[in-house]
């Protein structure tokens, strides 16, 4: 796919599913987040810029974390992540966050002016993930820090059927090479490129539990990579792409109906 095409994939697909992002992942991508925020090793009074900022779920513990005296730049493609986030952080009355819209490849950000970056979830989404972190090199000041987290191996993630299941449908054009930067080293080496040292890899398993097939339903088709083309789906093309889905995931349901599906995430740091 074209970069400008998949841009515009990723703009709208996000776009869509803001509505619904939360519900289907906040709980159960908190203990890979958790464990990329332990990993970023936050301090009071720094400058962060959080790439692909989503509707927040990372944002806002760092706000926390830096204080009054340190601030952060949250930026991401999608208007609606971004209005969803903005909208948040008022009502929760979460102060020193500045919102904008932005291409992780493009950053409109001075040359060294962070102390720390981070990226949660969304290099998999990128045309060029190598370039977003250039650019994530180029706009920390020197002894800087980035931290990025992506999913790691199709085989080791138990929802991956969402994406064939969905693009015998309607062609997703999401990301045919989703979770390659989480296979074998390939994320490190693109720090390595980017000009990072002091890289270090930590590749883990955690369990996405869902209480419902309802919850499980809102998690990969309204609430993530998918949203657009679902948008596509007729009452009965939905109907049978769920039944699929669950189909794919009863392997890990248990006897009172919850389920515990298995993902695989890999985070990456380095400094400048």
């Amino acid at each position: 796919m074209k970069p400008e095409l998949q841009r515009r994939v990723q703009k709208y697909g996000w776009d869509y599913s803001s509505p619904y992002y939360e519900t289907g992942w906040q709980r159960q991508l908190w203990p890979a987040q958790k464990r990329l925020l332990e990993a970023a090793s936050f301090q009071e009074g720094e400058k962060v810029v959080d790439i692909s900022c989503g509707t927040g779920l990372v944002t806002f513990p760092i706000a926390e974390s830096v204080g009054p005296e340190g601030s952060v730049t949250a930026i991401d493609l999608s208007e609606g992540m971004i209005e969803k986030a903005a909208a948040l952080a008022e009502e929760r009355n979460i102060q020193g966050i500045n919102f904008q819209a932005m291409d992780a490849e493009e950053l409109d950000l001075p040359e060294g002016s962070f102390d720390l970056a981070i990226n949660s979830l969304g290099l998999m989404y990128y045309p060029d993930p190598d370039k977003s972190n250039r650019e994530m090199h180029r706009v920390l000041r020197p002894g800087g820090r980035a931290a990025a987290l992506v999913w790691g191996r199709r085989k080791a993630c138990g929802w991956a059927e969402i994406f064939p299941i969905v693009d015998r449908r309607v062609k997703t054009d999401v990301c045919p090479l989703f979770f390659q930067l989480g296979t074998g080293e390939n994320l490190q080496r693109s720090f390595e490129k980017a000009g990072f040292e002091d890289i270090t890899s930590d590749r883990f398993e955690v369990t996405l539990h869902y209480d419902s097939d309802e919850e499980a339903i809102i998690g990969a088709f309204l609430g993530g990579a998918v949203a657009l083309a679902y948008r596509k789906f007729d009452e009965a093309t939905k109907e049978k792409a769920h039944a699929e889905y669950l189909e794919s995931i009863k392997p890990y349901q248990n006897d009172e109906g919850y389920y515990d599906i298995p993902g695989e995430f890999v985070i990456v740091t380095g400094r400048k």
